[in-house]
């Protein structure tokens, strides 16, 4: 036979559970998450805490320590509220700094937690400013690979790798995700650019990285650079705000990612785009084999994929693949 908890149960409990999390008391935050508990992080944290957490250790390790280690923050709640189906919504904001810079951060929240029969917290799932968190962890040279500001509403992604031609290496394409993640999140954005400082948008990935970071293998390295990647990607697809890419000099292999993501597409008239994975002797990425056949066709798309074929900026203007060629764009 189940007893139902009191709705004043909940709230000290919960009460509770921010007053261990404040003291790092990890014996107070076991006892108030039962065995199975399982949490959910707001996409578009930083520092990967967002997603499912399941269990109290992975909650505890990947997404309250974390915050802890990179962030002096308390938590106010400000309302609880009971539903109906048994949970507890509690409303507030989180307060303090980034502990390596000191930037302020305030970001409104919403926790909606769930209890089991004997009182203790079986989930929690939390909504929270993302934009607000990644704007306080952010400092001078964070973001090693792309630029990244937002104003006036247009967000600005300019990949900044001009001695490598900006070819793609973990750091860009895990940044490419986190500045994604922060557009998906800031609702003043209402437009985004993406172009690139250099000679090249993107020559696609970095060789030369390849073959120093070989240690555990090609396979390992290629499916941790493509995750972030094609999750950025798929982010970008999601959005509602028109997506504009400036392409020049070289647009090859993954960088061809930066073009499908775009609404509308301009490039400078000696731009050539290339698949080159077929040199390589792999496979398509970055979204290509569904993307390429239905803007060129699919024969067009063949010859680049299999023969290798490079696409002029007149092609690519006749056959679809951008809208526009334009005799100057940014790049410096």
């Amino acid at each position: 036979m189940s007893v139902e908890v009191l709705p004043q149960a909940k709230v000290l409990a919960v009460q509770q559970l921010y007053q261990a999390l404040a003291a790092g008391d990890r014996d107070a935050i076991d006892y108030l998450l039962h065995p199975q508990f399982v949490g959910y992080a707001a996409e578009g944290l930083p520092l990967d805490m967002g997603g499912t957490h399941v269990g109290p250790d992975a909650m505890r390790d990947n997404l309250w320590w974390r915050i802890g280690k990179h962030f002096k923050v308390r938590v106010e709640p400000a309302e609880f509220r009971h539903l109906d189906d048994g949970r507890l919504l509690v409303v507030g904001t989180y307060r303090g700094r980034a502990r390596r810079n000191r930037n302020p951060l305030e970001a409104a929240f919403v926790h909606l937690i769930g209890f089991e029969a004997d009182g203790r917290m079986v989930s929690l799932r939390q909504l929270t400013d993302t934009a607000a968190w990644c704007a306080a962890l952010d400092e001078a040279g964070r973001l090693q690979t792309i630029d990244y500001q937002v104003e006036n509403g247009l967000a600005t992604i300019c990949l900044n790798r001009p001695d490598e031609r900006n070819a793609i290496n973990l750091q860009m394409a895990r940044e490419t995700l986190e500045v994604t993640r922060r557009i998906a999140s800031d609702r003043s954005v209402r437009a985004v650019l993406i172009w690139a400082n250099g000679p090249a948008l993107s020559v696609g990935g970095d060789i030369k990285y390849f073959l120093a970071n070989n240690d555990r293998g090609l396979g390992d390295l290629f499916i941790a650079m493509t995750t972030p990647f094609h999750q950025a990607f798929d982010l970008l697809s999601r959005i509602d705000a028109p997506i504009v890419t400036a392409a020049h000099g070289a647009v090859a292999g993954g960088g061809l990612g930066y073009v499908y993501a775009a609404d509308i597409v301009f490039a400078e008239p000696d731009t050539k785009f290339m698949t080159a994975f077929s040199g390589l002797g792999v496979s398509g990425d970055g979204g290509g084999t569904w993307h390429l056949p239905r803007l060129i066709g699919p024969r067009r798309a063949a010859a680049a994929y299999l023969r290798n074929t490079p696409i002029s900026a007149e092609e690519a203007l006749q056959w679809g693949l951008i809208n526009e060629i334009v005799t100057m764009l940014l790049k410096n």
